[in-house]
C-alpha cells in the first residue's frame, strides 16, 4: 500500500483527528434524531419507569450532551472528560438496555452490545491520547 506524503507524527495525528471526528458524527447522529423524531419524551418516561428519579431532565441531559458534546468533540475542547462521560453513558446504555438483548446489533441479534462496546473503546482510547489542556488551538488531537 503506498504512503501518504506525510511523516508518521502527521499520519498519526491525522488517523485521531480522523476518530474524534467520526465519533463526532456518531454521537451527534444519536442526540439530534431523539430531539428530532420526538423521543426524548419517551426516552424520559422510560428512565422514570426504570426508577429513575428526575428521568425527564436526565433524558433531556443525556440528549444535550450528545448535542453539544460533539461539538467540542470536533473543537477539540475537553477531550479526556467529555470521552469519558460519554463512555460512561454508553456502558450504562449496555447495563440498562443492551445487555439483555445480546451482543449482536444486527444479524444474529437485534440492538445488542457490540456497538456500544466498541463507541467505549474509541471514546477510552481518544481519552487516554488527548493532551488534557482544554486550551488547545491546534487542530490536532
Amino acid at each position: 500500500m503506498p504512503q501518504l506524503p506525510l511523516r508518521h507524527e502527521q499520519r498519526q495525528a491525522l488517523a485521531w483527528t480522523l476518530l474524534r471526528f467520526t465519533l463526532a458524527g456518531l454521537i451527534a447522529a444519536h442526540g439530534l434524531a431523539r430531539a428530532w423524531f420526538g423521543a426524548v419524551q419517551p426516552f424520559g418516561l422510560w428512565l422514570q419507569g426504570q426508577g429513575w428519579p428526575g428521568g425527564m431532565a436526565l433524558a433531556i441531559g443525556i440528549t444535550g450532551l450528545e448535542i453539544v458534546g460533539p461539538v467540542l468533540l470536533v473543537l477539540g475542547r475537553w477531550v479526556p472528560p467529555l470521552c469519558l462521560v460519554l463512555a460512561g453513558l454508553y456502558a450504562m446504555g449496555i447495563a440498562l438496555v443492551h445487555a439483555q438483548a445480546g451482543w449482536f446489533v444486527v444479524g444474529l441479534g437485534r440492538n445488542g452490545s457490540e456497538y456500544s462496546v466498541l463507541l467505549i473503546v474509541c471514546l477510552l482510547a481518544l481519552a487516554l491520547q488527548h493532551p488534557p489542556s482544554s486550551n488547545r488551538t491546534s487542530p490536532n488531537p
